[in-house]
């Protein structure tokens, strides 16, 4: 039992205290620029002008990110109030051993964007070697990539990660530039960025092509609206603050502000590229409209973007969900390179023509997890956590056999629904993953299995950094001791 627990208690699993918190709000919101830098928000862009004109495209990605950001905010209330990471919290809803089945699937969805970004870079560094040796093999480029990408992460190099402060506002000027160009060569082809669509869809179809947007640009984010604790734990937020807004403002400002205002430009530089040159993918319209020093530099900034961005966002949950489930034998190093073979297995540069229905699917999946953990958190818990019982064996999350029921029956039946209902998977999978899991727990399954936050619901024993508490297990292993010895 010991050693089960001490897996439990690995050191990244570990609550984060005060101390432990460094990532500002401005810190924060250009994490997310560097974050949406990749050809998926280009391709919903280019998709959406197919049918649509650009602001109705604009129009829908506003509308999709300001919800997915709301859902996001939502969630990372468990980071920044607990200190908590996605696979700890997930216990709650799944059980000590059940939680490992839902971060397997987040895992594979990070790999997955591993996989997708690695390309977008692999074909901005087979242009510059184009230019250089007149070279040209994307493949060859994407392995070189992808081994660069997970050796620097396999050893903790910094010099890349730090790249990201100062990616953020280059790549915004970066992108000034190309939507002046590419605007400039559509009008020089008889097409007003503004008015053009290919395709103009009417009535019923517009607005079905109008909830694609929507949906896409949520099921794009749904993997980090699950996941988001890990990162929010690390957002620095006052003590003794029990306005959520205020708690939260770090977060808020970059889900509700920063990620709204980049995915929306960056959807129009996918737009704007596929009305100019018949292609969303900016580094080949880049190719098309620039040349010399000025290209060079461009997809330069491009490599370094998905780089510096990957490892935080991709290979590093992805790494540690695996490490985690392979047990004290799978370090952390054999996770990342574990990460590196399902994102080239999942053949990162064929999903592109399938992009939009792998979104909503996907999307339809992971909010139902979503659901679950609002549910959860909000719902039941009422923010409150039994923080030390998340690290047992034999504690209330336990459940039958380390698997909370209720919870997979919910994620089952939000993520098939989902799926038969594409347009709408996003808010499908997370009303029906919530509402299922709340009445299977609050008239079944709660009451089968007692939760002390619930029965006793006591600010002082279970709330977090709102009472002013980082939460430390060595605390709990001093007060059991003192009640032995008394």
């Amino acid at each position: 039992m010991k050693k089960q627990e001490s897996y439990l208690k690995s050191p990244d699993l570990l609550p984060i205290g005060q101390n432990g918190r460094k990532i500002t709000t401005l810190g924060f919101s250009f994490m997310w620029v560097g974050m949406v830098v990749v050809l998926a928000t280009f391709a919903i862009g280019g998709s959406g002008v197919m049918s649509l004109p650009l602001p109705l495209v604009v129009l829908a990605t506003v509308i999709g990110s300001v919800a997915i950001g709301l859902f996001i905010s939502l969630i990372a209330d468990i980071g920044i109030e607990h200190g908590l990471s996605f696979p700890v919290y997930m216990r709650a809803p799944f059980g000590t051993i059940g939680t490992h089945i839902p971060s397997i699937v987040r895992g594979v969805a990070a790999s997955m964007w591993f996989g997708i970004n690695t390309y977008f870079g692999a074909t901005a560094m087979n242009g510059i070697l184009g230019m250089l040796f007149n070279f040209n093999n994307w493949f060859v480029c994407f392995l070189i990539f992808s081994l660069l990408q997970l050796v620097n992460t396999a050893l903790g190099i910094k010099a890349v990660e730090r790249f990201a402060d100062m990616a953020a506002p280059t790549i915004l000027l970066i992108s000034i530039w190309m939507y002046t160009e590419l605007a400039g060569t559509a009008a020089a082809e008889g097409r007003n960025v503004w008015s053009w669509a290919e395709d103009p869809a009417t009535g019923s179809a517009a607005f079905t092509a109008f909830l694609v947007v929507i949906f896409s640009n949520m099921g794009f984010w749904a993997t980090l609206s699950a996941d988001i604790p890990t990162i929010s734990r690390f957002i620095k937020a006052p003590k003794f603050e029990r306005n959520w807004f205020k708690r939260n403002k770090g977060a808020l400002i970059g889900n509700l502000v920063a990620l709204p205002l980049t995915q929306t430009f960056m959807i129009i530089i996918g737009a704007v590229a596929y009305i100019a040159v018949k292609n969303y993918d900016p580094v080949l319209a880049l190719q098309e409209t620039a040349s010399g020093l000025i290209l060079g530099v461009l997809l330069l900034m491009i490599v370094l973007a998905q780089w510096s961005t990957n490892i935080a966002a991709n290979i590093v949950p992805a790494a540690t969900i695996f490490s985690n489930v392979g047990g004290p034998k799978f370090p952390f190093w054999a996770g990342v390179f574990a990460a590196g073979i399902v994102g080239t297995a999942v053949q990162p540069w064929s999903l592109f023509g399938i992009i939009i229905p792998v979104l909503l699917i996907v999307g339809g999946i992971l909010s139902a997890i979503v659901g679950i953990l609002f549910a959860d958190y909000y719902m039941l818990r009422k923010r409150r956590v039994n923080v030390y019982d998340l690290y047992k064996f034999d504690g209330q999350f336990k459940y039958a056999g380390g698997v909370n029921v209720a919870g997979f029956i919910s994620w089952v039946i939000g993520a098939v629904v989902s799926y038969f209902i594409p347009s709408y998977s996003f808010l499908i999978g997370f009303g029906l993953g919530a509402a299922c899991y709340y009445v299977l727990c609050k008239y079944w399954y709660f009451k089968k299995y007692k939760q002390a936050e619930i029965e006793d619901p006591s600010d002082d024993k279970y709330l977090g950094i709102t009472v002013g508490r980082d939460w430390d297990l060595n605390d709990e292993i001093q007060e059991v001791e003192l009640k032995d010895a008394k």
